[in-house]
């Protein structure tokens, strides 16, 4: 072979490797899209006053979906990678929340295999990294009521979760999602703090969210505000969650103006869960009461995750019962709830410009 030969042969192999390189690459960046993801650009958020703050200290707002429970059908196989994916580049979603109950439906605590059920959040928080998308780590309290019922197994799972994901910038931890059935303020204050200084073992600086009384509502009735004059002292990066239904009459009767006076507290709120429904999930959606919902978040950059991520057949699942595909909907696939959020959030993100 002469020299000639050798040298074309040489380009030729190097014209090769540099275009399977270059496919690679592609591939990657389509993934991550690099510097423009939401975590990327925002990284590592904390609490500084009543606001959720990026690593630079400017104020920062999630716009996230919930999966509905991922211990049953109707919410674990949409815990995928092209499911979070669609949500980033269709929906304009920077987040998600990957909802474990505790008891229903052999939950965590009530016979459900906790080996898997880990391992679905830990996939859930993997592919939200990846795609430069911020995850909730959601004990999704709700049948037992007071979460003391489960505070032993609830120290297990924070513990575990906090050893592994300490490092990953993208994790928020919601420690009990809707203490209800009497459960005190004071009630929860107690399991709080325990579940706090259990994951700060471990994970200093992470977002930590605390549940509270009837439902997440602020306080044990429309009008008391127990936690916005009482908050959990001797901890940073503290969030407490607000959930509201906007077509349950009595959430937007009382619950805007308990916003606003935990606003004047510097409480920092997250709503870390709504929906367009009633609060039992199904029912007529009222999209005209989102739109003042949506009109009162941003005016405190109080970030939101809609619920939920299914084909359940109830009108708060974003998607319609006969929507058989796990990821790359199209409009026809979604419940009206579904198009509703879809536009309102990809507004959104055009607005806040990622």
């Amino acid at each position: 072979m002469n020299k000639k030969s050798i040298i074309k042969r040489i380009w030729s192999v190097l014209l090769i490797f540099l275009l399977v390189f270059s496919l690679v690459n592609v591939s990657v960046v389509s993934d991550t899209q690099a510097a423009s993801t939401s975590l990327s650009k925002h990284g590592r958020l904390s609490v500084k006053g009543a606001d959720l703050v990026d690593k630079n200290g400017k104020k920062f707002q999630l716009r996230g979906i919930s999966t509905h429970g991922i211990n049953w059908d109707v919410g674990e196989p949409y815990v995928n990678k092209a499911a979070f994916k669609t949500l980033r580049d269709k929906w304009g979603v920077n987040a998600v929340r990957l909802a474990m109950y505790t008891e229903e439906y052999n939950g965590y605590c009530t016979g459900g295999d906790k080996a898997k059920l880990r391992a679905l959040v830990d996939n859930g928080v993997k592919y939200a990294k990846e795609l430069g998308m911020y995850a909730i780590i959601d004990w999704h309290v709700l049948k037992e009521g007071n979460p003391n019922a489960h505070l032993n197994e609830a120290k297990d799972f924070f513990t575990i979760m906090a050893k592994k994901h300490k490092n990953d910038k993208n994790v928020i931890y919601e420690i009990c999602n809707e203490p209800n059935g009497g459960a005190s303020w004071s009630d929860i204050k107690s399991y709080a703090k325990q579940v706090i200084k259990t994951i700060r073992n471990y994970d200093k600086k992470a977002v930590i969210i605390v549940g509270t009384p009837t439902w997440s509502q602020l306080g044990s009735d429309g009008t008391s505000n127990e936690v916005a004059d009482g908050p959990i002292t001797g901890f940073k990066n503290i969030m407490y969650t607000l959930h509201f239904y906007a077509g349950e009459w009595s959430h937007n009767e009382y619950l805007p103006k308990k916003v606003e006076y935990a606003r004047k507290k510097k409480l920092p709120i997250m709503v870390t869960e709504f929906g367009l429904s009633p609060a039992s999930g199904d029912g007529d959606i009222s999209t005209g009461n989102a739109d003042k919902w949506f009109k009162l978040l941003d005016k405190y950059n109080i970030s939101y995750f809609c619920w939920s991520l299914s084909n359940k057949n109830e009108s708060a699942s974003l998607l319609a019962p006969s929507t058989s595909k796990k990821s790359g909907w199209k409009n026809s696939d979604l419940s009206a709830a579904g198009k509703y959020i879809k536009k309102e959030y990809v507004k959104r993100k055009k607005k806040a410009g990622i």
